[in-house]
């Protein structure tokens, strides 16, 4: 397919030596330009990556530290918890027995959360203090200010006590628009873990400082774990799972590389560990270079116009008289009427044109008495084909007939004699070329009542006709000589019930005839052989013996309706044979597919 595409897009240079010249001052003077045009392009897109790269480095940096100074300032609001000397006298009170300076002691915590809570901002949305030895939760925010016992560790402190971290942080599932600081309570002297100290914050706090990394359309902002994990992304769409995880496995605290459309940035916020990552798309980038292409794009539309009007004129002066020439020997048809011409011109060029044409005119004249001196052989040959009749089936049908006016009633042998005058009535009649699908199946009826009445013990014909098909046409005599060769190769020699089978149905555009019989089968060699010679286009309908074969039957309907019908044949050996006559439907007033006529006359139903 690719090679037919090359083969029509090249084909007007090809044969044209006035579009080469076209083609060549074209490609000299719009290949340079196009050239010099993509290098310009190219170099300022060089240069604007490389200030892209530099630009977004910077503000990558300078955007980690202010990022990692706004997670200092809420760091400190937890050491204000830490050092504070209520959470040491409840850890002190705790142990004591006296439930009075226990209820102090929690008062006093809760005061001091509470404090810190309305102080720390709107940013702020929740404070929590938990105690893993005395399982106390202090919860505080704007909807509850409590106290509870917790039977087990809660998720958010888990990790802590877990892989032994001092502070984590970690997005709220239940709300995408926040996240948790989570730092530890120390016991001073061995560094044991007592608890936690949490607050939930909104990520909006951070998007004034985002802002500085610039909001493209296409740009992407995130932060994301140490373990490559989205924790907050205000805009712009995530890369994939390979790319954060190359970014969390990295050992440099700053850096970017390449994607396939995209340039990844990192940076590492200080002192929470966690990952700053911008994505710039390539078209960001590119887009600095469409002033220049545009420049050039005018430039070489106003050059290549100019070239082809010069190309056109210097085609014109240099290649007319070639392409007169080359007409002169293109127009001449081997079968049209044409008297010879003589050129104008006196040159070289015109003494060939005269001299072709003088030829031409010869050339046609031979080729017109051999043409039909052949078509009227062929045709003689095709009308004694016609009337051929196999010799082997008209014996042993007189024999029969011989036979049954002794055994049988005198309306079966009518029925047989009848066929038989019918059969020989359609083939010796004033053949035409072609038949309507109804005139063949009545042939092909009559034929197979005879050899119903021969092998009526043995044999079982099936017809399944689409009566809507039956005004399309085919060549005379197709579809008996495929049934009695069904009978002479496949059943002669079955052993065994014989069944034969007749299907007529429309596929899209075409009529399928199909016959099939349960006869011995072809061999793969043998069947090779025969789809070969029938897919064979020579146009001689010919055959050698005393019957038409299938050769001759594709040959025919190539012959009428073109390369696309014909024949085709399937066998499995023992299992029998199904011939496929393919053939165009028919409408009232000629072919459903007049490109299937091959350029003949229009058919009749």
């Amino acid at each position: 397919m690719l090679s037919g595409w090359i083969m029509k897009l090249t084909g007007p240079f090809r044969r044209s030596i006035r579009n080469k010249l076209i083609l060549t001052m074209i490609v000299l003077a719009a290949v340079p330009i196009v050239t010099i045009t993509a290098l310009a392009a190219e170099n300022n897109r060089r240069a604007m990556e490389a200030e892209v790269i530099s630009t977004n480095l910077s503000n990558m940096k300078w955007t980690g530290i202010y990022l990692g100074d706004q997670f200092a300032q809420l760091n400190n609001l937890i050491y204000t918890v830490l050092i504070s000397p209520h959470l040491s006298d409840y850890l002190a009170s705790a142990e004591e027995a006296g439930l009075t300076s226990q209820f102090v002691a929690q008062k006093n915590i809760i005061d001091t959360l509470t404090n810190l809570y309305y102080s720390a901002g709107n940013h702020v949305v929740g404070v929590e203090l938990y105690l893993k030895e005395y399982n106390k939760l202090f919860t505080i925010n704007a909807s509850q200010s409590d106290i509870e016992s917790s039977a087990e560790l809660p998720v958010p402190y888990r990790q802590l006590f877990e892989q032994d971290k001092d502070f984590i942080i970690r997005a709220d599932q239940s709300d995408k628009g926040k996240f948790q600081l989570i730092r530890s309570i120390n016991r001073f002297e061995n560094q044991e873990k007592l608890g936690g100290i949490s607050l939930a914050i909104r990520w909006g706090v951070l998007d004034q400082t985002l802002n500085l990394l610039g909001r493209g359309d296409e740009h992407t902002v995130l932060i994301a774990g140490p373990g490559g994990e989205v924790l907050y992304q205000p805009w712009g769409q995530a890369p994939g799972a390979e790319t954060l995880a190359r970014i969390a496995e990295t050992g440099e605290e700053q850096g970017y590389f390449r994607g396939d459309h995209e340039l990844f940035f990192y940076n590492t916020i200080d002192p929470v560990g966690l990952k700053l990552i911008t994505v710039i798309p390539n078209s960001f980038i590119n887009q600095s270079s469409l002033s220049t292409m545009k420049f050039g794009l005018i430039v070489g539309t106003v050059s290549v116009i100019v070239a082809i009007l010069m190309a056109v004129i210097l085609a014109w002066r240099l290649a007319t008289p070639i392409v007169s020439l080359a007409r002169s020997i293109q127009g001449f048809g081997m079968m049209k009427e044409q008297e010879v011409q003589t050129s104008n011109r006196v040159d070289e060029i015109g003494l060939l044109e005269t001299k072709l044409s003088q030829m031409s005119y010869r050339i046609r004249e031979h080729i017109k008495t051999e043409y039909m001196i052949s078509l009227e052989k062929k045709s003689a040959e095709l009308k004694a084909l016609q009337a051929q009749i196999n010799p082997h089936f008209l014996q042993n049908t007189l024999q029969m007939i011989g036979s049954m006016l002794f055994k049988s009633n005198p309306a079966d042998s009518y029925e047989v004699l009848r066929s038989l005058s019918e059969m020989f009535r359609y083939i010796i009649r004033e053949p035409d070329d072609l038949a309507t699908l109804q005139a063949e199946l009545n042939h092909l009826n009559h034929y197979l009542q005879i050899q119903q009445q021969r092998f009526s013990s043995r044999l079982t014909c099936t017809t399944h006709v689409d009566r809507s098909l039956l005004t399309s046409v085919l060549p005379k005599l197709t579809l008996q000589p495929i049934v009695e060769n069904a009978f002479v190769h496949g059943l002669d020699n079955k052993q065994g019930p014989w069944e034969l089978e007749i299907t007529v149905a429309a596929r899209g555009s075409d009529c399928l005839i199909c016959i099939r019989d349960n006869g011995i089968g072809i061999e793969e060699s043998k069947l090779t052989e025969l789809r070969a010679r029938l897919k064979q286009q020579s146009g001689s309908p010919w055959t050698q013996g005393d019957r038409i074969g299938l050769q001759n039957v594709a040959s025919r309907i190539h012959m009428h309706f073109g390369g696309r019908y014909g024949l085709e044949v399937d066998s499995t050996p023992g299992q029998g044979t199904t011939v496929t006559v393919i053939i165009p439907l028919q409408k009232e007033g000629g072919f459903n597919d007049k490109s299937a006529a091959g350029g003949r006359r229009e058919l009749e139903p």
